[in-house]
């Protein structure tokens, strides 16, 4: 007979796999991702070849890489539609987008992650490369996971706060929990969310969050580029936008979310 908890700890390491692949469009290598993973080798390759087997990654022969399978993109098309960001979110990335010139984006809130689902590129030559669909951060680590953080009850924010280096992980670095708490403090204050290139030097972002029914954040608009782009005199600017925009989908959302936080 199957013991229950170590099935339930394959599940757990497969799912863990899928996201971690899932996070870059590229994929990621077989070492990359047993760093990332913690797992022996012997047993992220064996769990990888079983994906690639059902269809749910490929391996790419070029570069070595592991990538999404066809049988993610058919689950995600029928998945689709329980989850229409197509329809709530995609004009308000349009407007920003050709409103400001910079790359504008849409990201849920999954547990105490922002996850990146869509984007829209800016005009702007010169972009930041930082953010793309599928990339995670967790609460409180770029504008979104700030945007988010900033408007849940004051117990979930310490929570996380007192067990701030554990949870950010390797963005605990440039991230420390008194700039944590101070960029919670003024997103709360403006509405929305600046991050002054703490992810990767010179990438600038600011973000708005977006809100359920309920009055609980559920996801956040952003917009990133270069530093210049987002100079103090223009953030008030970009602010108001990102607010209006916020506002917008917020009353568009359904009675049931369209995202529940796991």
């Amino acid at each position: 007979m199957t013991n229950p908890v170590q099935g339930t700890q394959v599940v757990g390491r497969v799912a863990s796999l899928l996201r971690l692949v899932g996070r870059k469009p590229e994929g990621s290598s077989l070492a990359g991702l047993v760093r990332e993973s913690g797992l022996t080798r012997p047993t992220v390759h064996r769990l990888l070849a079983s994906l690639a087997a059902e269809g749910l990654l490929d391996h790419d022969a070029r570069t070595g890489n592991w990538i999404l399978g066809p049988e993610i993109f058919l689950l995600g098309s029928v998945a689709a539609a329980r989850f229409p960001f197509e329809d709530i979110a995609r004009p308000s990335l349009r407007r920003l987008a050709e409103e400001t010139g910079e790359s504008a984006f849409y990201s849920i809130r999954r547990g105490q992650e922002a996850v990146c689902v869509m984007r829209e590129e800016g005009s702007f030559p010169v972009r930041s490369f930082v953010l793309h669909e599928g990339v995670r951060f967790p609460f409180g680590v770029a504008s979104a996971g700030t945007a988010i953080m900033a408007f849940l009850p004051d117990e979930e924010q310490e929570a996380i706060l007192s067990n701030w280096d554990q949870h950010a992980g390797t963005f605990a670095a440039g991230h420390r929990e008194d700039v944590v708490r101070r960029n919670l403090e003024l997103t709360r204050l403006h509405g929305y969310a600046v991050n002054p290139g703490l992810v990767f030097e010179g990438s600038w972002g600011m973000g708005a969050a977006v809100f359920d029914q309920q009055g609980r954040p559920v996801g956040a608009l952003s917009l990133t580029g270069i530093e210049p782009r987002f100079r103090p005199e223009r953030q008030e600017l970009l602010g108001k936008l990102l607010m209006e925009e916020a506002h917008r989908m917020s009353a568009r959302l359904p009675a049931e979310r369209v995202t529940q936080p796991a």
